[in-house]
């Protein structure tokens, strides 16, 4: 059976060519489209629901240059430790109301944010219902200049109390 496939090949490519020879080069290179489909209709063994997408026409293509040899990879180096931001590690001075709740030592912004939320733990000032929100007490409300906030607003208002030291 193979043999059948590549003795039809054969005549297929053999009319090409005698047509190539005679016909202008438009007729040629339909010639030669349509025994390349017949050849590969052919060859290619039957699949089951597949369909063949028919081959394009080769283009001249300009040769490609010679590819740059790769260097070899060095070893990876250990990973150093993550140095924190130096502007979060500046220490701040806190204002006298926020000092009420902090402590007067300067210490960095999230230094104080974690010591207001000690003492909004401490002090069971986080709201039952909404737990996003922090009500606040006598000291908590100088600060905060209302009743209640919102736990987001909470570093946006320390802002407002603390000075470069």
């Amino acid at each position: 059976m193979a043999k059948k496939k590549k003795a039809v090949a054969k005549k297929a490519s053999k009319k090409s060519v005698k047509a190539a020879k005679k016909a202008p080069k438009k007729a040629a290179k339909k010639a030669a489209k349509k025994s390349v489909k017949k050849a590969t209709k052919k060859a290619a063994p039957k699949k089951a629901a597949k369909k063949v997408a028919p081959k394009k026409a080769a283009k001249k293509v300009a040769p490609k240059k010679a590819a740059k040899p790769v260097p070899a990879k060095k070893a990876a180096a250990p990973k150093a430790k993550r140095k924190p931001n130096a502007a979060f590690m500046a220490a701040l001075t806190p204002s006298t109301q926020l000092a009420a709740v902090v402590g007067s030592t300067p210490a960095p912004r999230t230094e104080m944010i974690k010591k207001i939320w000690e003492y909004i733990r401490k002090n069971g000032l986080q709201d039952a219902n909404n737990k996003r929100m922090i009500n606040a007490d006598e000291k908590l409300k100088v600060v905060f200049g209302r009743d209640q906030v919102s736990m987001f607003d909470l570093a946006k208002i320390i802002g407002n109390h603390v000075s470069k030291a």
